[in-house]
Formats: structure tokens, C-alpha cells, sequence
């Protein structure tokens, strides 16, 4: 024991690391949330709780089982740098209707901290493309997610 204590000192040890999370609908999911999040280069504690309340609502989960699926899902945001991969994913794997919630849900991200920024504002138009969400569509539910933060406010 007190040699890996030593090592830690010396720099020798090798970090524990935790595997990468599945590439799955869930995890894709949240990981454009964090993407959506993070795309204004700041990543803020309304972002993340909103983040939470979407994933909890979506897959039926309670807070503590929400936040350790978004801490999951956080690795695999900073391990798949394409964003037309995420997206993918989801476009294979929900229909229509579920695509238009996951980009009102992404929204919901963007406006978390009240503030719309370019960067997150053209994430969020790459991602509609992929889902295949009409631009008609994709203005409502952007108003939709605005008013609702304004409403909130």
C-alpha cells in the first residue's frame, strides 16, 4: 500500500479508467445534451440540472439514477467528437416524433441559462439536418423552448 502511495508521488501509477459507456440511444441522447450544453464553451449547473430533469422525464429515472446516466454520458461526449455520429444514432433508432423531442429537449438545454449563443445555435441547426426535423419545425420548437425560459424567468 504505501509503495502505490509512493507511486503516486513519483508519477508511475497508472490511472483507473473508467470504460466508455455504450453508444446507445440513452447515451447518445445525453451526450448531445451535454454537447448542446457545452457548445457556448461554458458548462453551467442550470445547464446540467436541466440535462437531469430531461433524462429522468424521458427514461423514468429518479435524480441520483439521472445524474450518474449524465456522468456517463459526459465521457462519451468527450470521447466521440463527431456530432453527426450522435445524431446518428438517434436518427436509426427513434422515430419521427421522438427526434422532434430530442431537439425541443436540446433546446430546453440551450436556454437553460437564459442566454442563446451562435455556437449553440448552429449545433443545434447540424443536429436538427441529421434528425431530419424541417426547419418550420425546428423554428417552433426553438420558440417553444424560449418562451418557456422566458415564462420561467
Amino acid at each position: 500500500m504505501f509503495e502505490g502511495i509512493l507511486s503516486l508521488f513519483r508519477g508511475t501509477a497508472t490511472p483507473s479508467e473508467t470504460p466508455l459507456p455504450p453508444a446507445d440511444v440513452q447515451h447518445a441522447l445525453g451526450a448531445l445534451l451535454i454537447r448542446a450544453a457545452k457548445a457556448d464553451h461554458a458548462y453551467l449547473f442550470e445547464e446540467i440540472d436541466q440535462i437531469d430533469d430531461v433524462l429522468a422525464a424521458r427514461y423514468d429515472l429518479n435524480p441520483v439514477e439521472a445524474a450518474k446516466l449524465r456522468a456517463s454520458c459526459e465521457k462519451l461526449e468527450e470521447a466521440m467528437p463527431d456530432t453527426a455520429e450522435l445524431a446518428g444514432i438517434l436518427h436509426d433508432a427513434i422515430d419521427p416524433v421522438e427526434r422532434e423531442a430530442t431537439v425541443a429537449a436540446m433546446w430546453s438545454v440551450v436556454f437553460a441559462d437564459g442566454i442563446e449563443e451562435e455556437e449553440e445555435d448552429k449545433l443545434l441547426h447540424e443536429v436538427e439536418a441529421i434528425l431530419g426535423v424541417s426547419p418550420d419545425v425546428s423554428k417552433r420548437l426553438h420558440d417553444q423552448a424560449m418562451n418557456a425560459r422566458q415564462r420561467g424567468s
